[in-house]
């Protein structure tokens, strides 16, 4: 990939739709566990720290981009991932057997302490989960990335960011992150009420909790974020409006036609992005196709 070529971007953006700003390389950072927290009884945040960071991280504001993470092999603990070379290809390293890899927003990146905080949905299945759940003080990770900041655009004065429990971090950020003179509404789907997080921002915040135990899921709906969606009241003009949505693939196909085609948003209003599929193990979020226009 000639990296040349790929869109530039410096914020702040208020250009009204999502611009990218592309790596001039994409970075190797082989890092390990300063500790984790645990936020909910199913949400854990593991901080990472180690050398490569001592040159920082480039988080932007209002970005909610991702890290491709390689883990240790649960079986063999061979830890392989690609590390780039002088004539610009990436072979794998560390091990004969295949990469293991998800992709993750970035939670948090702290300049003073050089710490990079990533969050896990403790689900009990998938390698990611299980070694976050296992995960202790020295344990290995290598995150590749980001690739490119996804800027999300800074100059509306309402914005609408809703999605389960694996859209959180990029949810939470949006949140801290939104201009101090907008206001943001967020529906957040997440297991029972024990799952609730603390967030908070500069901006003025209608939060909605919807509990996945208790929340009525409407005729015809594939879930109960859907049905509070359709609950939810618009704003009169649709032009003031910029929405991020994301979460399980075909629960957000219908999630964006009725942003598009009932509350009568355009595309460059909305993002929506399948971070999984139900009943596929590694699913890759850029292979989502929701775009129905």
């Amino acid at each position: 990939m000639n990296r040349d070529k790929l869109p530039r971007f410096t914020g702040p953006n208020r250009t009204g739709e999502l611009q990218f700003n592309y790596m001039d390389r994409l970075v190797r950072r082989d890092l390990r566990v300063a500790r984790t927290e645990d936020i909910t009884p199913r949400y854990r945040r593991v901080v990472l720290v180690g050398d490569d960071l001592a040159d920082g991280f480039p988080l932007a504001n209002f970005a909610p981009d991702h890290v491709r993470c390689f883990f240790p092999n649960p079986e063999t603990g061979e830890l392989v991932a690609p590390r780039e070379q002088p004539d610009g290809s990436w072979p794998n390293e560390g091990g004969t057997g295949d990469p293991i890899h998800r992709d993750y927003t970035v939670r948090g990146w702290d300049p003073a302490t050089r710490e990079l905080s990533l969050d896990f949905v403790l689900h009990g299945h998938g390698f990611a989960s299980r070694w976050a759940s296992r995960a202790t003080a020295g344990d290995p990770l290598v995150v590749n990335g980001p690739s490119s900041n996804w800027l999300l655009p800074e100059d509306y004065p309402r914005y609408l960011a809703l999605g389960d429990e694996t859209a959180l971090p990029a949810i939470a950020r949006i949140i801290a992150e939104a201009p101090a003179e907008a206001h943001v509404t967020a529906l957040i789907e997440i297991p029972d009420a024990t799952e609730e997080q603390k967030l908070t921002g500069a901006a003025d915040l209608d939060l909605h909790w919807i509990h996945r135990d208790s929340a009525p899921v409407g005729d015809g709906h594939l879930s109960a974020l859907e049905t509070a969606l359709r609950a939810w009241e618009p704003p009169a003009d649709p032009a003031t409006l910029f929405v991020f949505a994301a979460g399980e693939t075909e629960s957000m196909k219908p999630i964006r036609r009725f942003l598009r085609r009932e509350a009568g948003l355009t595309k460059d209003q909305v993002v929506v992005d399948g971070y999984w599929r139900r009943g596929v193990d590694g699913f890759d979020h850029h292979d989502a196709d929701i775009d129905d226009n």
